[in-house]
């Protein structure tokens, strides 16, 4: 085999690398958008299959490394130690969170391991940006023969299977990434709101005077509800996930979404949205026909809601991400506008 790997590696491999690091970064950013336990387990398999594929191709990236050390210095690659260290680096902090690790929340000084894996795949990208930038090493027609197909497919079967592989360990050996939910996150805090992480969305803060008026609108008209009637006894069993990597589930009392919006008194539009808007600013635009699975809840496992949780009302998106759970509710606003006409995260 080792006589065979200077004919074999080169364009391929680093084509095969490129292609596995864009699939690893596309399905990482989309793992932060499924909430959906089908979905989230495809989303979240491909994601570390196509990390963990990375390792099958390095025997023949390390020839392709060989050689251009070979080279006159004037014309080798730059960047490359540097995307190799950041991927490495990437993967071996992918492998500790879904493993467990040290623990999911506290990894040096406290930062979660997925933060800084985020952090690293967010650098790995912009180094292979940079790497990549120029190179004449591009897909050809010739790669979607029958022998380069059986290469595709012995590769994405060898991936599959480390991965594979990967999960059986963690639960042979009782490891806490056994228990990790569809979307990759640990639990914390079911049942127990105090135990729940507070955790904010980019630099969004607690404010220091939460409304304790709930500005309803629609379309020529508008009305005011106190927060405090809000709770009106409605109960949903959901669980929040959120983007940190952890999950908690509770059973969230309020108010249905689309009876509060039966008070509008209006005709809303079939195929409307809703904004949801927080004291803060942040918002988030959701289908009107699923008003009636979202709730304004005030408390949590039949306590009121603390302020690191969203007090004093907060939106319950069931099957969402918790950048969905829109905290301290000012207004709701219905719009004669598509759900999906917004950026997919929210950008404060």
């Amino acid at each position: 085999m080792a006589l065979t790997l200077p004919c074999r590696a080169g364009r391929r491999t680093n084509v095969g690398l490129l292609a596995l690091l864009l699939l690893a970064g596309g399905t990482g950013v989309l793992a932060f958008a499924v909430g959906s336990p089908g979905p989230a387990r495809l989303v979240v398999a491909a994601h570390g299959a196509a990390g963990l594929g990375l390792l099958l191709l390095v025997p023949w990236k390390a020839v392709v490394v060989r050689r251009s050390w070979r080279r006159p210095a004037g014309t080798r690659g730059s960047g490359g130690v540097s995307l190799g260290v950041a991927t490495l680096l990437t993967l071996l902090t992918g492998v500790l969170h879904a493993g467990g690790g040290t623990g999911p929340w506290s990894w040096s000084a406290g930062v979660p391991v997925l933060h800084l894996h985020v952090a690293l795949g967010v650098a790995t990208g912009a180094l292979l940006a940079v790497h990549a930038w120029g190179r004449r090493q591009r897909p050809r027609a010739t790669d979607l023969d029958r022998r380069g197909l059986l290469r595709v497919g012995a590769l994405g079967a060898g991936a599959v299977a480390l991965w594979g592989a990967g999960e059986g360990l963690w639960r042979l050996t009782g490891a806490p990434g056994a228990a990790r939910r569809a979307t990759g996150s640990f639990e914390r805090g079911t049942d127990d709101p105090a135990a729940m992480p507070v955790t904010q969305w980019i630099a969004d803060p607690v404010p220091d005077s939460p409304a304790d008026v709930l500005v309803l609108s629609a379309p020529g008209r508008q009305v005011r509800v106190p927060v405090a009637d809000l709770d009106r006894g409605d109960v949903v069993r959901a669980a929040l996930d959120c983007t940190g990597g952890w999950y908690a589930v509770q059973d969230w009392r309020g108010v249905r979404l689309d009876r509060l919006l039966a008070s509008l008194d209006r005709e809303l539009p079939a195929d409307g949205a809703v904004d949801v808007v927080s004291v803060t600013g942040f918002r988030r635009r959701l289908p009107l026909s699923e008003a009636g699975g979202l709730l304004l809840a005030t408390h949590a496992a039949g306590r009121p809601l603390s302020p690191g949780h969203g007090a004093p009302v907060r939106l319950v998106a069931p099957g969402r991400r918790g950048f969905w759970w829109v905290k301290w509710v000012a207004r709701v606003e219905v719009v004669d506008a598509p759900w999906w006409l917004q950026s997919p995260f929210p950008l404060q």
